[in-house]
This record gives structure tokens, C-alpha cells and sequence, in this order.
């Protein structure tokens, strides 16, 4: 009975994915027309629609969002047990989804999928780069294994694996004049690089002090962007933001091309090296110090690809 009412399943998942007929052909490479009627056919069959078509994107009826819950679960009943014979396998097959913000990716996340290649070279590796608030839905939902991230998953629905400690740093171009009233908070490079700006010998810089010059943002739904919203209500800054990106590699760049004062992780002064066109501040340590860690849901089978995937990760910080 299951089979009959959930034949043709992967067609009106894949639309209520993407929120679109169009899309959802391209991506099971069918034609539109014969998409629309495939779905329109389950519907008849099961005496009701699914989809309200009515509406821009498309959306779901109330009967519609009982069939997605119940084609959710099976799915994850058919993703478990594909992971469990990959797993009796010994990874001789199968796959791994890891997301993470392009900075992980970018200065993390290499090595460890370098060692993990070479181990299990016939495991399909996927990387997803987002922001935190898509790698916390795409983890959730099942579309991730494992997200690597610096925000405070809930602990309630995640297992969580240390990775290392993050802090947030002021970035500020070299030529702007306020620098001159900041002079006795800066910090080096190399006290970044040894970890003794985190002392408390090295002050807290005033934020308020660089509150007339232009700032660049990470858009909302980054962690770090959450944070220095906090920092800035804090100190009652109400920062003028020239601009607001997607990535804090780009926030830095800008940055050192004069454009604005930016949120730094220090982990990307470590890997890029010394500058000598920004001046570095050290922010206090309750919304800038936070931890890298692996995520990945609780109460989902754990398939092997992953333990391995974490395991390495652990052995090589």
C-alpha cells in the first residue's frame, strides 16, 4: 500500500525542494510538461492536490504538507539503510555531505578532506558553502551530514566535536585618522599569531572610538554578523555599514584595500599572513571568542563515512 501511495515520490519532492516546476525538471532532467504531469497524476490518484498553485513561489496545500512529512521519513529510512550497506562495505562506496561557511572551507576543512581522499578515494565527497542559518537547516533536514561551524548549535538536536577556539577581531585600514586615538590598543601580528593578545595585559578597545567611520558587515544569518551586533549594542555604536557581503574573506579584503572596518575571525590573520595597510584591535571576549566545532544531528544513524570523516579531523588538530 506504501509503494502505491508514494510511487512517483522523488518528482514531488524535488518541486517541493526547489519551490518550482522548471527548476525541479532541470534537476531530474525530464521536461517540464512531462514533470507537471506526472505530479498532477499522483495527485488524481491520491484524490488530492498537493501543491497550491496558486501562489508565488509555489506552496503546499494542508493535505500536501502531510505527504512531505511522511515522504521525509521515508526517505531518511532509505538514506539510513543505503548508509548502513555502505557501511558493511567497509567505504569501498558511498558518500559524505559536509557544509561549512567558506571561511572553514577555505582554511580547515582542506586538510582533513586531503587525508580522508586518500584513505577512502572511493567515498563521493560533497561540499556545500553557506551562511550559518542554511548550514543549521540543511543539517537538520538530512541534506548534510556534517556542518563545521563557530555558532552555538542547539545541543538538544546536535552532537558536537571540538574543533578549536575563534575570536573576532576589529580590522581597520591604516589610513583612517581615527587610528591615531586608537594607537594604544593596537595589537601585532605576531601576537596573534602566539596567541598573546588574548592576555589580560592587552586592553579592550573602545568601539565607540571608530563609531564615524564606514564599517563592513556580513549579512544577517552569520554568526558573525550576530555577534557584532551585539559588540556594536553593547557599546551603543550605531555603526554606519557601507556594505553588507556573504563572505568574510571578501570583508577582509576590502578592508585592506581601505574601504571600511570589518569583524575578523583570527583565524584568517594566520593563514594569510601579516598586513601592513590595516591596523588590529583586540574586542572583549563575550560575543568575540567562540568555538570551531563539527556538527551533526543526534538521534540519526551515524553512518561509518562520517565517524571516519571526524575521527581524522580530531587526529590531525
Amino acid at each position: 500500500m506504501v509503494t502505491i501511495l508514494f510511487r512517483g515520490m522523488e518528482y514531488v519532492y524535488e518541486v517541493y525542494k526547489e519551490k518550482s516546476f522548471s527548476k525541479a525538471a532541470k534537476n531530474l532532467f525530464i521536461s517540464q510538461p512531462s514533470l507537471s504531469a506526472a505530479v498532477k497524476k499522483i495527485e488524481v490518484e491520491l484524490g488530492f492536490d498537493i501543491f497550491d498553485r496558486s501562489t508565488k513561489p509555489i506552496g503546499l496545500t494542508e493535505f500536501g504538507e502531510e505527504y512531505i512529512l511522511a515522504a521525509k521519513k521515508i526517505l531518511e529510512i532509505e538514506e539510513n539503510f543505503d548508509n548502513y550497506l555502505n557501511d558493511i562495505g567497509d567505504l569501498k562506496a558511498g558518500h559524505i555531505s559536509i557544509g561549512g561557511t567558506n571561511l572553514f572551507t577555505s582554511y580547515v576543512l582542506p586538510p582533513i578532506l586531503s587525508e580522508f581522499s586518500k584513505k577512502y578515494p572511493k567515498v563521493e565527497l560533497n561540499i556545500v558553502e553557506t551562511n550559518t542559518a542554511n548550514l543549521e537547516k540543511y543539517l537538520y533536514d538530512g541534506y548534510l551530514d556534517v556542518v563545521i561551524d563557530n555558532y552555538a548549535f542547539d545541543e538538544s538536536i546536535y552532537e558536537k566535536q571540538f574543533y578549536e577556539k575563534d575570536n573576532i577581531i576589529l580590522a581597520v585600514p591604516a589610513k583612517f585618522k581615527s587610528n591615531l586615538e586608537a594607537e594604544d590598543y593596537r595589537i601585532s601580528y605576531d601576537e596573534i599569531i602566539s596567541g598573546k593578545y588574548l592576555s589580560d595585559e592587552i586592553p579592550i578597545l573602545p568601539l565607540k572610538i571608530f563609531k564615524d567611520d564606514p564599517f563592513i558587515f556580513l549579512k544577517e544569518g552569520n554568526d558573525t554578523r550576530m555577534r557584532a551586533d551585539k559588540i556594536c549594542s553593547r557599546e551603543k555604536v550605531e555603526p554606519n555599514i557601507l556594505l553588507e557581503l556573504d563572505q568574510q574573506m571578501t570583508s577582509f579584503n576590502l578592508t585592506c584595500f581601505g574601504m571600511g572596518v570589518s569583524f575578523i575571525s583570527d583565524l584568517i590573520l594566520k593563514n594569510v599572513g601579516k598586513k601592513d595597510n590595516i591596523y588590529l584591535y583586540k574586542l572583549e571576549s563575550n560575543d568575540s571568542e567562540r568555538d570551531i566545532s563539527f556538527f551533526y544531528k543526534k538521534y540519526r544513524y551515524i553512518k561509518k563515512s562520517t565517524k571516519e570523516f571526524l575521527k581524522i579531523a580530531k587526529n590531525l588538530k
